[in-house]
């Protein structure tokens, strides 16, 4: 009888939804694409993961919103943070700011 806890375990660790992710880019001078500032919208509780794709040195800082946090200045790799607060947040890289910046909708 010790298989049918381990059974209801499995099916309910298999059954939990996956948790919410959304990548955005970095470029030289840009987030997500060039021209206009974008505005990315998720939900409450995404994880969201900036990707450097440049060769330019950029950050993610908040100016803006419910939560405040910022990267490292960085050329490469990615930068990840969870958001728990709904709300609108401004996001610019403190040097290209103001060009580079981006709005981000969480629900």
């Amino acid at each position: 009888m010790r298989i049918a806890p381990l059974v209801i375990i499995l099916t309910l660790a298999l059954a939990a939804p996956a948790a919410a992710a959304r990548n955005v880019k970095i470029g030289d001078d840009y987030y997500v694409r060039k021209g206009s500032p974008p505005t990315v919208t998720v939900s409450k509780g995404t994880k969201v993961t900036w990707n450097w794709r440049g060769s330019r040195q950029h950050n993610v800082v908040v100016q803006r919103g419910p939560a405040s946090f910022q990267s490292k200045l960085k050329r490469s790799g990615s930068f990840s943070r969870k958001l728990r607060k709904r709300g609108t947040y401004k996001i610019v890289c403190s040097i290209h700011a103001p060009d580079m910046a981006m709005t981000l909708r969480v629900n």
